[in-house]
């Protein structure tokens, strides 16, 4: 990589961020936006996905055009996002059916009472996806934008729209020439374990859990390991260059400070405090509710 830049795409709850970093790995330049948060009523948190994009994009050409970056200088694009907010969108026309519903968002919290309304039920979806049936996670807010836009649910069952966290929202844009045309659906491990979706031990959606969540197989993303080719920049200056890392931003944070190890553990401290810890190849279950 000699001679070449990486660089990295930082989508935040507040903010949009783009990071130039050389083959030393050393940050060279970077560049921020905030956009909007939306707060429709008490409890309720939105962005508007136009904004997330624009935001994004605006950072992403700004170090392009500062550096004079090309294909010829690039050697891949990163992603990591804030984590377990929502973007429906369709597929034919790449916009987004509503607004982004936000991790913080707690409008869905009546629905995962209902829907979780057993020790059963709740210890099921647990065991699956190592998390502990929450508004937080993404599995109620598509079930709430399915609800509550007209026609939606519909037209999810017959393929005509999908879902996903941010960072399937950015690469589909990033790899689509055109609204919709060519466009990758993807998104990685780490942020369809945030869904309440996606069975962490067979590493896949879950059945089971779609089914109890009413939203249709038919809307989910593919998922790919962190460090996977998920497509290419369809068009611009940086046409041709690959994306091939995404991960969300609390997982990232874990391995960029080099918490490689069985044990280590990172605190970061941003709209929330984070503390995440390297269990290594073990699943292990906790005693005191966090999460696996």
């Amino acid at each position: 990589m000699a001679g070449k830049y990486v660089i990295a795409l930082d989508q935040g709850t507040t903010s949009s961020r783009t990071v130039l970093i050389n083959s030393r790995g050393e940050i060279v330049d970077m560049a921020q936006r905030t956009f909007p948060q939306i707060y429709p009523h008490p409890g309720w948190v939105e962005h508007d996905p136009a904004e997330i994009l624009s935001s994004q994009m605006v950072t992403l050409e700004e170090i392009v055009s500062r550096n004079n970056l090309s294909t010829h200088n690039v050697a891949a694009i990163g992603i990591t996002n804030q984590r377990e907010t929502t973007i429906v969108w369709d597929k034919a026309s790449g916009k987004p059916i509503a607004n982004a519903i936000v991790w913080q968002c707690r409008r869905t919290a009546p629905l995962v009472a209902e829907i979780c309304n057993t020790e059963d039920i709740c210890a099921d979806v647990c065991a699956r996806t190592g998390l502990h049936p929450d508004a937080y996670f993404s599995a109620s807010k598509i079930r709430w934008i399915l609800d509550n836009v007209a026609g939606a649910k519909a037209r999810a069952e017959a393929g005509e729209l999908a879902f996903g966290t941010v960072d399937s929202w950015l690469i589909w844009n990033l790899t689509g020439a055109t609204a919709g045309a060519g466009a990758v659906h993807a998104t990685d491990r780490t942020n369809a374990s945030r869904t309440m979706l996606y069975n962490i031990h067979e590493a896949a959606w879950d059945d089971t859990l779609l089914s109890l969540f009413d939203v249709p197989r038919a809307m989910m993303p593919e998922v790919l390991p962190s460090s996977a080719l998920f497509g290419r920049v369809a068009s611009g200056p940086l046409a041709g260059v690959p994306i091939c890392g995404v991960a969300g931003d609390q997982q990232s944070a874990l391995f960029g400070q080099c918490c490689f190890e069985s044990g280590q553990a990172k605190n970061t401290y941003g709209t929330g405090c984070f503390l995440l810890m390297h269990t290594g190849e073990d699943a292990r279950v906790s005693t005191h509710n966090l999460v696996t």
